[in-house]
């Protein structure tokens, strides 16, 4: 009894695995950016900013991971079956009760950060369920679901790490910046559904480059990347911004010319350019971030 007790608590590894950690970059990213936006220094406030890196990755974001897995534990079962999930590593249904302990942690931090700051977490969770979780599972449509990975990943993050700082609403400023760069990484979510095009028409997850067809998909995932920077450099030189609007100038042009090579064989360079392009992207956020510092201190 005592054997097969301990065999059903999933192994602190598998709950690592399951977990993600390499997805918690991103949003940690957009969280410093928030910070830095912010033009406040850390001071005093290095705990809350300590907490809010831990908000946006290690919670919400795996919170997020890991609701997807328990909904996708069928198809996992056939597509990916050495998953924690599938593999019985994470045993009965303790993927669910994952799911929910991590959300009820994320909320339990975020109510401790300010009301914006829960807020934008209750908001980004609720996206994080109706991602995975029928009868909406978001991630059936590509236009629904990467909107939904953009927006939190990204928009909710930059605002959090702006919002712990200030310690209230940010600036009219950081807000327009943070969902202008959310808009453009729903280009960045279409880069990474054309690695797996052929189970999605399988599994009926109707991804951008299955309704439009690999090169229009493509092609409008490189337009999306870069209209709302265009109007990021727009809003920077209108600020007096000369310096940085030219730093992210430049870092558009890199990403066009490597934008170039992906557009002629989307499939097989999807990769390389989500990890080119994207690093050039989040260091055009970055710069932004520090454009914006002199506007995001209250007086």
């Amino acid at each position: 009894m005592t054997a097969t007790t301990a065999v059903q608590v999933p192994a602190p590894s598998a709950v690592l695995e399951l977990l993600k950690p390499i997805t918690w970059f991103p949003p940690m990213w957009a969280f410093a950016c928030g910070v830095v936006s912010s033009g406040l220094p850390l001071g005093p406030r290095w705990p809350v900013v300590v907490a809010g890196i831990l908000l946006c990755g290690p919670l919400l974001v795996a919170t997020s991971q890991v609701v997807n897995d328990w909904f996708d534990r069928h198809v996992d079962a056939i597509n990916e079956p050495d998953r924690p999930i599938p593999s019985g590593r994470i045993p009965g249904r303790w993927g669910l009760y994952l799911a929910v302990l991590w959300t009820a942690m994320s909320l339990a931090l975020a109510s401790q950060l300010g009301e914006w700051v829960f807020g934008a977490a209750a908001v980004g969770l609720v996206l994080a369920w109706l991602y995975s979780a029928p009868p909406v599972r978001l991630k059936q449509n590509g236009w629904w679901g990467n909107a939904a990975c953009a927006i939190t990943y990204e928009g909710f993050a930059w605002f959090t790490g702006a919002a712990v700082m200030i310690g209230g609403l940010p600036d009219w400023r950081i807000v327009t910046l943070a969902f202008l760069y959310s808009a453009g990484a729903h280009g960045i979510m279409t880069l990474n559904d054309f690695k797996s095009i052929e189970g999605d028409i399988r599994t009926g997850v109707r991804s951008l480059p299955v309704q439009l067809g690999v090169h229009s998909a493509a092609r409008l995932a490189c337009i999306v990347m870069a209209v709302p920077q265009v109007m990021v450099i727009a809003l920077l030189l209108a600020w007096d911004r000369p310096i940085q609007a030219a730093i992210v100038t430049t870092v558009l042009i890199a990403q066009g010319l490597l934008a170039v090579r992906f557009l002629r064989d989307p499939i097989g360079k999807a990769t390389w350019f989500s990890g080119l392009g994207v690093t050039l992207y989040v260091a055009g956020m970055m710069t932004s971030a520090v454009a914006l510092a002199a506007f995001g201190a209250p007086a």
